[in-house]
């Protein structure tokens, strides 16, 4: 519609002006003159009309016309005797035309800026013409008065008011027939026409969509996804849907200080023809879907807290009568309050100890487990020497490894030396996994633990010859309470939190774990630390050290005595 009203202009808009300037340039500069003035003036308009009807392109020409039709608006004027003459009405017609073309306020500001420099040409081109003495007559009236008739037509269109459309119009719109603002765009973008369905859906007059109106409108955060479903479309592609947020006028009864909302866009190529048809819904069961979900996201917030609070609490309770149990039971077992003279007591008593002292355990890796979730496991980072943590976890873990007749290795490397790390931690981490590999590993087999330094990073991983694990079920060890099950892990107790214990304490360490493994051949589990620390340790290096370094020691101290 616009390159129709573009061509219209182009076609009728150079007689009228071809009109002036015979009955001005004539007497002044010659028959010979004027017509070539007037052969100039048809053939750029016309050469015009060529390039947009073969190319498409519209912008170009029309602003090369305007920038042509202001300079020889400006010598019409001049030659007919200034802005005293009828013919300087003419200037109207470089403010008009334009907006009726592209319906703009940017192309009524660029038609007045064309007027204004005819004015200006007027001015510099009237001293090279003031001998030819030319003054206003009656027949200058007659060209500016047909243009002014030819506006008559186009007045319900220039004034904004749309002819009335019959309800049986066999040409009606898509947008009678769907709920959606429909918009018709070229291929760079520009808005062109857009449905009266705005003002009901967007409360927006048409016209101020116009252009690059849509565009601006947009959520910067969407603008990137509309752009690239319109590249797509651009490039070739039938058609590209995605959702936006479009700042629209406040509603009364809208949430306060809101005023965008979300709306499903779908772009579609119109055929063969050169432009894109957009169509606008508004997305209120995506809306509502968002809603339910960020009430479900609250609701099992709320819930994993409260789990990790009954956790916590229900791992204190706990553990104050399992102490108990196991202090007195251990008391039993040496004789300190007399001697047990049947075997049977003592060895019920040693039952109650081992079995005390299995439970606490459990307890404290659930504790662990749900302090680690709830972000409130503490970590305190300082340098010590690793082959100490191994050398211990040998001491710990020997008797259990020779009671299956396993063979246990540990191969640290001479360059691995001190390690900035919660030393507690990583004792906790080898205490884990090597304890896991002696449980799945049948008597005769191997557990090797094997530590090096690469580059400002410490690996070590430890392996076993034990029962594997099935490709389909890696995915899910290291999560809390699983426990792989088959034939041969069922003879065992557990919980399932070794594995999870570890995965929290490396990632807390910002380290990694990769798990390879195979049915009958085996299980590698390998841990990547940082040498120095964890980055958010080394940014508050001196203060985390001063404020924490009591308490560490103190930890460290009461772990050392619970080994002995």
């Amino acid at each position: 519609m616009r390159q129709a009203r573009l061509l219209g202009a182009l076609l009728v808009g150079p007689f009228f002006l071809a009109a002036a300037a015979a009955q001005v340039f004539v007497p002044g500069l010659g028959a010979a003159a004027a017509l070539a003035a007037i052969c100039g003036l048809l053939a750029a308009a016309w050469l015009a009309v060529v390039a947009v009807t073969t190319t498409g392109r519209d912008t170009l020409a029309a602003g090369a016309m305007l920038a042509m039709g202001a300079p020889a608006v400006g010598s019409v004027i001049a030659a007919a005797g200034g802005i005293a003459s009828p013919l300087s009405l003419l200037a109207l017609g470089l403010v008009v035309e334009p907006y009726w073309v592209a319906r703009t306020p940017r192309s009524a500001w660029l038609g007045s800026l064309a007027a204004i420099g005819a004015f200006v040409v007027q001015a510099m081109v009237a001293p090279a013409l003031a001998g030819a003495d030319i003054a206003a007559s009656a027949w200058h009236w007659l060209v500016p008065a047909g243009y002014v008739l030819s506006l008559l037509p186009r007045l319900h269109s220039l004034l904004g008011v749309e002819p009335h459309r019959d309800a049986d119009d066999e040409h009606r719109g898509i947008e009678d027939f769907i709920d959606a603002v429909v918009f018709r765009m070229t291929l760079n973008g520009d808005v062109a026409d857009v449905s009266r369905k705005a003002r009901d859906i967007l409360d927006l007059q048409p016209e101020l969509l116009l252009s690059s109106g849509l565009l601006d409108r947009i959520h910067v955060a969407d603008r990137v996804a509309y752009l690239s479903a319109l590249a797509d479309i651009r490039d070739g592609a039938a058609s590209r849907n995605c959702e936006l947020r479009l700042r629209l006028p406040r509603r009364a009864d809208g949430p306060a200080g809101d005023n965008y909302r979300l709306f499903c866009v779908e772009l579609v190529r119109a055929g063969d023809a050169r432009e894109i048809v957009v169509l606008l819904r508004q997305a209120l069961q995506t809306e509502e879907l968002r809603g339910a979900l960020a009430l479900a996201r609250e609701a099992a917030d709320r819930n994993s807290a409260a789990k990790d609070r009954f956790l916590a609490t229900v791992s204190h309770e706990l553990r104050t009568p399992l102490n108990a149990i196991i202090g007195f039971s251990d008391m039993l077992a040496h004789g300190m309050c007399g001697r047990l003279d049947d075997p049977r007591q003592r060895e019920y008593v040693c039952m109650i100890r081992d079995s005390g002292n299995h439970l606490l355990a459990v307890v404290n890796s659930i504790l662990d487990v749900s302090k680690i979730e709830a972000g409130s496991y503490d970590i305190h980072p300082e340098p010590f020497r690793f082959r100490d943590a191994v050398d211990m976890c040998r001491a710990m873990l020997s008797p259990q490894a020779d009671a299956k007749k396993l063979r246990l290795d540990m191969h640290v490397a001479g360059a691995v030396g001190d390690v900035v790390a919660d030393s507690r931690a990583i004792r906790q981490i080898l205490i884990n996994l090597v304890s896991n590999a002696i449980k799945f590993t049948p008597e005769g087999g191997t557990i090797s633990l094997a530590a090096k330094r690469l580059g400002s990073r410490l690996h070590f991983s430890v392996a076993d010859t034990g029962i594997g694990i099935a490709e389909a079920d890696l995915g899910r060890i290291g999560q809390p309470f699983t426990q792989i099950q088959n034939d041969y892990t069922r003879q065992f107790e557990g919980t399932g939190l070794g594995l999870s214990v570890v995965r929290g304490l490396v990632g807390l360490h910002q380290g990694t774990m990769t798990i390879e493994s195979a049915l009958g051949q085996g299980t590698t589990v390998a841990i990547s630390l940082p040498i120095d620390g964890p980055a958010t340790w080394r940014a508050s290096r001196g203060e985390l050290l001063s404020m924490k370094a009591a308490e560490t020691r103190e930890e460290i101290d009461g772990t050392l005595r619970k080994i002995a």
